[in-house]
């Protein structure tokens, strides 16, 4: 079993590391376009928030060690983002991100770790931790749900990127397994959720994406009617033409 716990958790790591890097292509269009455009940077700065404290947790309780290391690569990760957003975003939208990214990522982090450190030890200390890095791991797959609303009300998936939505899906799955392996119910119970969470992306893509399509399709369509009526009078005037010529001869 504990081979399998093992073996699950190493793939439950390059799943993660997928997850942090999935957003990369819209990053990558943020800096060539030089702005954020409609995208969010509170999923940036829930998933840094997350990171971080499950890096302490994974460090603080014996045989965590598969979570501590990919949460604090995940922490790099994010910083990277959170510091694209900070350069690219317009003036009102990055002074909220500042002020996000220094209450939780910076403020929330120190408090976390300094109560923790100075007035808990032991179990204690590691279930403490373990319900805010539950609960909050639920905030970062909830975070989605502001793309999701935009989904909706746009009736576009321009922006919910589908390998992000589908590796929420994947990382979802794959830590819940692990947490059942290694009886662990701060971390199965939110990925139980992100694992929904992840099929809900996923349907509502496939729904709005197959409406972005048909809608294309009956644009060609009436864009090729609405040629063939504008030259149906030259035809018509030419069939009209010919038969008069036939009629005087």
């Amino acid at each position: 079993m504990t081979s399998l716990s093992f073996s699950v958790g190493v793939i439950g790591n390059i799943i993660s590391v997928s997850l942090f890097l999935s957003p990369l292509g819209t990053f990558c269009r943020i800096v060539r376009h030089r702005s954020t455009e409609e995208f969010e940077s509170f999923p940036y700065i829930c998933t840094l928030l997350n990171s971080a404290l499950w890096t302490y947790y994974g460090v603080t309780k014996p045989g965590s060690l598969l979570v501590a290391t990919v949460n604090g690569f995940g922490i790099v990760v994010e910083l990277i983002y959170v510091a694209l957003f900070l350069i690219f975003a317009p003036p009102r939208i990055r002074a909220i991100t500042g002020i996000l990214f220094g209450v939780f990522d910076v403020g929330f982090v120190a408090a976390t770790v300094l109560g923790t450190q100075l007035i808990l030890d032991g179990e204690m200390r590691i279930d403490v931790i373990g319900f805010l890095c539950a609960g909050l791991n639920i905030l970062m797959y909830g975070s989605p749900l502001a793309a999701m609303r935009t989904v909706v009300t746009s009736k576009s998936v321009e922006y919910m990127p589908l390998l992000l939505s589908f590796f929420v899906f994947l990382n979802g799955a794959i830590w819940t397994l692990y947490a059942v392996l290694v009886k662990d119910y701060f971390l199965g119970v939110p990925n139980g959720i992100g694992f929904v969470l992840g099929i809900a992306q996923l349907l509502l893509y496939a729904i709005y994406s197959r409406e972005h399509n048909n809608k294309s399709s009956k644009t060609s369509s009436d864009e090729l009617e609405n040629e063939w009526q504008i030259r149906e009078p030259f035809v018509s005037s030419s069939t009209s033409t010919n038969m008069d010529e036939k009629n005087h001869v």
